[in-house]
């Protein structure tokens, strides 16, 4: 199955942090602050391939079926649009010296269906940022991400929430 490369097919599309990703820390994740991330192209065949492996749906795998189901046509897994918001995420906007683990996920939903042809772009805002008490060399960051189409369509919304390590334990 082919992914995209970390960062040769995305981008950063908006005003960036003032930090690069593999220098960022728990006090650069600023509520509010609001970040836009992209391309992906998703193809058919990706949509198939991943299908097959991980969600081999009718409405996902054959395309003459999908083609008289509810969408009329071929959608992407919902987990492989995750998997796309996971890749934008991951190259751009989750540090990559402090991002410890997540400790999950909240409200994730597809609103509408990812399309073969269809390019993504993640828009990321930060809504919350809270140094944890128990653990001050570390904070939660709660983050709204959605994912849009070219057509201005969002294919999925979700609330992460990640441990991100302080730069400064103490402050």
């Amino acid at each position: 199955m082919t992914q995209p490369a970390p960062t040769s097919s995305t981008k950063v599309l908006t005003d960036d942090f003032p930090v690069p990703v593999d220098d960022r820390y728990f006090e650069d994740y600023q509520p509010g602050a609001v970040y836009e991330y992209g391309y992906i192209t998703v193809t058919e065949e990706e949509i198939l391939e991943f299908a097959r492996a991980f969600d081999p749906q009718p409405i996902h795998v054959d395309p003459e079926f999908a083609a008289r189901g509810p969408f009329g046509g071929l959608i992407a897994s919902g987990w492989h649009t995750a998997s796309l918001a996971m890749r934008l995420i991951v190259s751009h906007y989750l540090s990559r010296v402090a991002s410890l683990a997540s400790p999950g996920i909240d409200e994730l939903r597809w609103p509408a269906p990812l399309r073969p042809g269809d390019t993504i772009r993640a828009r990321l805002e930060i809504v919350e940022a809270r140094r944890s008490r128990s653990k001050p060399d570390r904070g939660l960051v709660r983050t709204q991400a959605e994912l849009i189409t070219q057509n201005g369509d969002t294919v999925l919304t979700l609330t992460a929430m990640n441990l991100i390590r302080a730069r400064n334990p103490g402050a």
